[in-house]
């Protein structure tokens, strides 16, 4: 069995460390160089950002399994990341990173409409939502008000400052956070309203709702862009271990 793992998420990374520590033969792949550096030390890894094409030219080379365990926000990898393993003819399994529900949170559709609402709503706001989808929040009036927390990235930062954040509001840092973390940082900033994805368990999404509940600030969540399928790392790692056996 030859794996090919599509990374990028917490999920991802635990289970790269399992299957080296099971001596499985496998190559994650990742979009960034910061990417790789998160991994163990010892894993196969593909470093750069590949379209349907490109991932099935990559599955042909002698791989008979293919695992996204990307994030559940990037709906257009995922996407391809199927449509490359049906015409490579390989099986797919997908590592659902699974939701997290929160009571008293305000949720959004998407971030156009969250970034709606918080024109009308006074306060600061720190930002967790990734540094993508930043242009959103870039709107005079507000983004005076965001605090932007994105990964310590020297793209991530010059796309804070291109967009007009303040270079005193941007805060660099890799997570995942405590909820202790995140209540100094609420604090800190004197911040009213948090926003965060549906991010689950490995995406920190209950340190972030219990530091809010804890500093007295809004929970403003961008939903999911679509219900998924899928299996939990531990039903992937069982799944495997049964195919080793077998």
């Amino acid at each position: 069995m030859k794996i090919l793992l599509f990374g990028g998420t917490g999920e991802g990374r635990a289970l790269a460390e399992w299957m080296l520590a099971q001596g499985l033969d496998a190559t994650v792949c990742v979009a960034t160089e910061y990417g790789e550096t998160l991994l163990p030390e010892g894993m196969k890894v593909h470093v750069g950002r590949l379209d349907a094409g490109e991932m099935e030219a990559l599955m042909a080379d002698g791989y008979t399994l293919v695992i996204d365990a990307t994030h559940p926000y990037a709906v257009e990898v995922t996407k391809n990341i199927r449509t490359a393993a049906d015409c490579a003819g390989l099986p797919c399994l997908r590592l659902l990173r699974q939701s997290d529900e929160e009571d008293g949170c305000r949720k959004m559709p998407d971030i156009a409409a969250g970034a709606d609402l918080l024109e009308r709503l006074p306060g600061n706001v720190l930002l967790t939502t990734g540094s993508k989808e930043l242009d959103h929040f870039a709107r005079p009036g507000l983004r005076e008000r965001c605090f932007p927390r994105v990964l310590p990235m020297a793209d991530s930062l010059e796309r804070c400052l291109a967009l007009g954040f303040p270079p005193k509001n941007i805060i660099c840092m890799q997570g995942p956070f405590t909820k202790e973390m995140n209540v100094a940082t609420l604090h800190q900033y004197h911040i009213d309203i948090l926003v965060t994805k549906d991010t689950g368990g490995y995406g920190g999404f209950r340190a972030k709702a219990e530091a809010a509940k804890e500093a007295g600030c809004a929970l403003l969540v961008v939903e999911r862009p679509q219900t998924e399928t899928g299996l939990t790392l531990e039903e992937i790692q069982r799944q495997l271990l049964g195919e080793e056996e077998a």
